[in-house]
């Protein structure tokens, strides 16, 4: 059985439920009460993640933190066609990791301008959104360059990867922390392609491929 410690408007979290919808898998969500609570920094808990953060996953007895991990450990896990984490393919899997680590930073900028505007985390709203807007160019430059030879993902081949999942909802979300997608064309066919992958999941903010 899995469970999910899990708050609907973490992007974090909605990264791991994203997944978990992509593969098909049934989960137990308990609600941690991140806002105004600060539930995940209580004492009972940092018993099940030490450093207070969310998301932390539960699959029968094995318990893991941090959103990246989780996701390697599901695609690995519960993808045996091994396309969400190509393992035996050490060039695709260079690029799912370097574009892991790029989630990192959209995390850090995009999701922290999010943060400042939704709840008031105090950030440098300037910065964090100039970074983010660093980062997008970036992203977006490297899709357009994709789509010229046919390929609709970060990483190479014809199948998303955990690196568009991690990616996704820091990118999908940037709005909401005053970081507009409009200079971006070729991330926002990106998040188009993303929700009409089956079996993607909706959060608040993030409607399905089609609606308004």
């Amino acid at each position: 059985m899995i469970t999910l410690y899990d708050y609907v408007l973490s992007a974090n979290c909605y990264k791991v439920r994203l997944l978990l919808g992509l593969l098909d898998l049934e989960f137990e969500s308990v609600v941690v009460d991140f806002h105004p609570g600060r539930e995940h920094k209580s004492e009972a808990f940092r018993q099940i993640n030490p450093l207070g953060h969310i998301p932390v996953l539960d699959e029968d007895g094995f318990v893991l933190r941090d959103a990246h991990a989780i996701l390697v450990y599901l695609a690995r896990r519960h993808d045996p066609t091994e396309q969400w984490y190509p393992v035996d393919d050490a060039a695709r899997l260079g690029e799912v990791a370097q574009w892991m680590a790029f989630a990192e930073g959209t995390a850090s900028t995009a999701s922290a301008a999010r943060l400042h505007i939704n709840l008031g985390y105090d950030f440098d709203i300037d910065a964090v959104r100039a970074g983010a807007h660093e980062l997008f160019r970036v992203a977006d430059e490297h899709l357009w360059f994709r789509e010229q030879d046919g390929m609709d993902w970060f990483a190479s081949g014809d199948h998303p990867t955990i690196a568009d999942v991690a990616l996704f909802p820091d990118i999908m979300l940037a709005e909401e922390g005053g970081v507009d997608l409009l200079d971006y064309p070729a991330l926002i066919r990106w998040t188009d392609r993303i929700k009409r992958v089956p079996g993607f999941v909706v959060m608040p903010g993030v409607f399905p491929a089609g609606s308004s």
